[in-house]
């Protein structure tokens, strides 16, 4: 009952490239946009803002 031998160079090779991956996964759905999606969003936060702007009631000034 002999445990298995690991070289711990490269255990830690082959993890550094396991949390690379999971890094540039994660990357890819975050900045991995293409421009038509992002002119749409940006249309879409500028109606919204525009919308929320249209809808502000401003108060009277009160100076005399």
């Amino acid at each position: 009952m002999t445990a298995e031998i690991v070289n711990l160079k490269q255990f830690r090779k082959q993890q550094a490239r396991s949390d690379k991956e999971k890094q540039a996964e994660q990357n890819r759905i975050t900045f991995g946009r293409t421009k038509s999606e992002k002119k749409l969003t940006t249309t879409l936060n500028d109606k919204a803002s525009k919308a929320l702007d249209d809808g502000h009631i401003e108060q009277p000034s009160t100076d005399k």
